[in-house]
């Protein structure tokens, strides 16, 4: 991959120049327009949106990274130390390298960086700057914090009425909690999440193994935010899109069926130690080298999972006749599918199983999933040329898009990579006056 596939910066339009309009038409004048930055997708449908990312480790990121995938401007804003996603691993060797997070090089795809220092008013100042040129501001910082900087939905849209300012906290921009200090699991927990899912009801609950109320925070806020950035044409002007993670996790994966259904009738599910709790076959069973996940719950799919497993006489019990009579008698069918799928290796009982037309899967450890022919025919892991660690991997967009040419990816920039090309080409700031800038403390 080239270099000129990696970076490509036109300087297309003058100081003050045509901007991205509420229709994402043109509209004179608003904020700084030197020049047009073409994200890893060409041509992608967000070309011409501008993104000002204020974001640190995951929701905010991966809000943003969402629209720099399919062609937005996204400049993100480090404090001069970095994004704290970078002293987090892994890391190549497990040495820590600022450059090297292997969560930071996987959620900045796509972007430009530069570094401001928001507790300095020149800093500040700088960022207002950003703020006339975005179409789109997205942050995860809390309400108080924001105070403090001065920089509030009104604050900004003050500066730039068209601003779609997107703001991803774990507990929502108002409430009795709107500033207490939380992370991911606060509001995972808050929703319910570890007494609904992980483990066994008689048990503590558990925490999901990855950041999954981030995750849902972040593509909320990309979904509504880019829902509040086309209604400009309608509503006339920009507007504050409040995401709670507690709320996008509780909505999307603690589920409507959950916390929906309690507050209707005071019924809900509970854990069920990963298998389905009204209906059977469905659960992880042992492989011979692993685990397997079998599901088989119409008629047609267990009559191609009893295929699969060589038609076994018990297949043919009463108690197995229907879904809801197997998983009535778990206790006895579980077992009684282990002494087959522990006889054979799980990629083969998935593919014997598919063949049956019974929604089978192997259980992949992350290294598998990673080396997967399936993920590599899809071209969805990507290797990327980054300045100081050589070739590196990268997930690709999460979905693709039929008429768009989504195969050039950038990697996430280095700390301030942007500086010049930000301050100087974009805001028309002297090297001298950035220099300055930087001996202050102000980046």
């Amino acid at each position: 991959m080239s270099s000129d596939n990696l970076v490509c910066f036109d300087r297309e339009a003058p100081p003050g120049g045509p901007t991205m309009g509420p229709a994402g038409g043109p509209s004179e004048g608003r904020g700084p327009s030197h020049g047009r930055w073409r994200s890893g997708m060409s041509a992608g449908p967000l070309a011409g949106v501008r993104v000002l990312e204020l974001g640190q480790v995951i929701s905010a990121p991966f809000c943003a990274r969402l629209f720099a995938d399919f062609g937005a401007d996204v400049i993100k804003v480090e404090p001069p130390q970095g994004d704290l996603a970078r002293s987090w691993g892994p890391f190549p060797g497990d040495r820590p390298d600022p450059e090297a997070s292997g969560i930071y090089l996987a959620l900045n795809t796509n972007k430009r960086g530069v570094t401001i220092n928001l507790d300095h008013e020149r800093g500040r100042q700088l960022f207002l700057e950003l703020v006339r040129w975005a179409d789109i501001l997205v942050h995860n910082h809390q309400p108080a914090q924001l105070e403090r900087w001065r920089l509030t939905y009104d604050a900004v849209a003050e500066i730039n009425p068209q601003v779609v300012m997107i703001s991803i906290t774990p507990f929502g921009s108002f409430g009795p909690y709107a500033n207490w200090k939380g992370y991911d699991l606060n509001a995972y927990h808050l929703s319910a999440a570890g007494h609904r899912y992980l483990g066994k009801p008689d048990r503590e609950p558990l925490a999901a193994g990855t950041f999954i109320a981030d995750f849902y925070g972040g593509y909320v806020g990309a979904a509504w935010g880019f829902a509040a950035y086309y209604g400009r044409q309608v509503v006339g002007r920009g507007q504050h899109v409040d995401v709670s993670s507690a709320e996008a996790i509780a909505a999307l994966f603690t589920g409507c069926q959950n916390i929906g259904g309690y507050a209707q009738d005071g019924i809900y599910e509970r854990r069920t130690g990963g298998q389905f709790g009204i209906a059977a076959p469905a659960k992880i069973l042992r492989a011979k080298d692993g685990y397997v996940w079998v599901m088989a719950l119409t008629p047609r799919q267990w009559q191609g999972l009893v295929n699969a497993m060589g038609n076994p006489d018990w297949a043919q019990l009463d108690i197995f006749s229907d879904m809801f009579r197997r998983a009535q008698h778990a206790d006895a069918l579980y077992p009684l599918m282990e002494l087959w799928t522990q006889e054979h290796p799980k990629e083969e009982i998935m593919n014997v199983c598919q063949a049956n037309l019974c929604p089978t899967t192997a259980v992949y450890t992350v290294q598998e999933a990673v080396e997967h022919p399936h993920m590599r025919a899809r071209n969805f892991i990507r290797e990327v040329e980054h300045e100081e660690l050589g070739r590196v991997r990268v997930l690709g967009p999460i979905a693709r898009l039929s008429s768009c040419d989504d195969s050039a990816i950038r990697p996430a920039p280095r700390l301030g990579q942007h500086n010049a090309e930000v301050f100087g080409g974009l805001l028309g700031l002297s090297a001298s006056s950035i220099d300055e800038l930087r001996s202050q403390g102000a980046i």
